[in-house]
């Protein structure tokens, strides 16, 4: 029995990634987001799918702004005596040319995909025990070396930043044998791709990414640590 944690669980990967863990009986799944009507949605599907399923508890927070200590915990606590797997996946984008960044473009990312998942760790590994693993969601724009596009600088910086910090954090918490891994994500059909590029056709289904980061997220720490994996079938 697996009991995990997944942020960003609203739509795109997050969702489906939710729907594949909560087909297995023995996963018991708190999805948070930031519209609740959107987990509604994701609670409905998910029952309907997995009638025998899973236990899933959306809850509505949004991971840069919400409070962690008398809000989140708490209820973590309440359904949860231990948590066995973190998957950091909430995030943004912005797609504007690097002269019109603002700063507060660049503020808004970091926010977005580097600091809300610091607060989210910090909160979650002392409920982690020992052999727990945590996932990280990044962008092969931020993988170094991969093939870059014009208008992401402010994103593929802060999913960059997002790599290094497990590389860190893997080191950090061997005591506690806690796994961190990362992995940086190809394209993929998503509400949030499709908004940033519109009429590009991704190279990947979101169920199909989905499947594989809920696969990864209960196996890949038998054989990763402090990995940055590249998830994407376009070379570079």
């Amino acid at each position: 029995m697996a009991n995990i944690i997944i942020t960003g669980a609203s739509s795109g990967i997050g969702f489906e990634t939710v729907l594949d863990l909560t087909a297995n009986k023995e996963n018991n799944v708190i999805a948070l987001a930031r519209s609740a009507d959107k987990l509604r949605r994701l609670h409905e599907i998910s029952t309907d799918l997995n009638f025998d399923g899973g236990k899933l508890y959306p809850a509505q927070f949004d991971i840069v702004y919400d409070n962690y200590a008398d809000s989140l915990v708490p209820f973590i606590k309440s359904k949860f005596d231990k948590v066995d797997i973190l998957i950091n996946n909430a995030g943004a984008l912005i797609n504007k040319p690097f002269l019109e960044t603002s700063t507060e473009d660049f503020v808004q990312m970091l926010q977005s995909n580097l600091l809300g998942h610091v607060n989210m760790i910090k909160h979650i590994v002392p409920l982690m025990t020992e052999g727990g693993h945590i996932v990280n969601i990044s962008s092969m724009g931020g993988y170094q070396g991969a093939s870059k596009f014009t208008g992401l600088s402010a994103y593929s910086a802060s999913k960059g930043a997002l790599s290094v910090l497990t590389e860190c954090l893997a080191e950090e918490l061997k005591e506690k044998n806690i796994k961190v891994n990362c992995l940086a994500l190809g394209s993929s059909q998503t509400e949030m791709f499709e908004a940033a590029f519109p009429g590009v056709e991704a190279g990947t289904l979101a169920f199909e990414m989905g499947r594989y980061v809920a696969d990864f997220a209960q196996n890949g720490s038998k054989f990763y640590n402090g990995k940055i994996l590249p998830v994407s079938n376009m070379t570079p």
